[in-house]
């Protein structure tokens, strides 16, 4: 299943994209479930961001591995991709993509996630949409509104 959102904001592109670091990331973390941040290397190919999801009353570990990382004259982005996931979650894969538009820019989350099971990745789906809407408000004061 795939999720895409994107974000208009003031700033120029690469300044959007070089400002995904530790502190953006727990900006964007959503209240609940409440991220404990364990391991933060950053986005270039090869470095692991790991997270703890505190429910109230399970943890779970989440593991991603920084797979690619490309920035160009039009756009720039990388990917992390799920290594260790909490359950029901098999495969995700997310492509952090900030395009060029006129002065300012276009954040793209783009996201690929299967459970294995159809039926559960719609199920899931209106989940991860506000989940990952959350982070609109947060690009915008962050970034420059458009």
């Amino acid at each position: 299943m795939q999720l895409h959102l994107r974000t208009a904001v003031a700033q120029n592109y690469l300044a959007v994209f070089n400002a995904f670091d530790e502190k953006l990331f727990r900006r964007l973390s959503p209240p609940y479930p409440k991220l404990r941040l364990l391991r933060f290397d950053g986005s270039e190919p090869g470095d692991v961001v790991e997270v703890e999801l505190q429910t109230g009353i399970k943890s779970f570990r989440w593991t991603s591995l920084i797979t690619e990382r490309s920035i160009t004259d039009r756009e720039a982005y990388f990917v992390d991709q799920g290594q260790e996931l909490p359950s029901p979650l098999r495969l995700w894969h997310h492509k952090h993509l900030v395009s060029k538009n006129g002065a300012g820019a276009i954040i793209h989350d783009i996201i690929t996630y299967s459970t294995g099971f159809k039926l559960l990745d719609v199920l899931l789906y209106p989940l991860m949409l506000f989940q990952f809407g959350m982070r609109k408000p947060i690009y915008r004061s962050v970034f420059g509104k458009v």
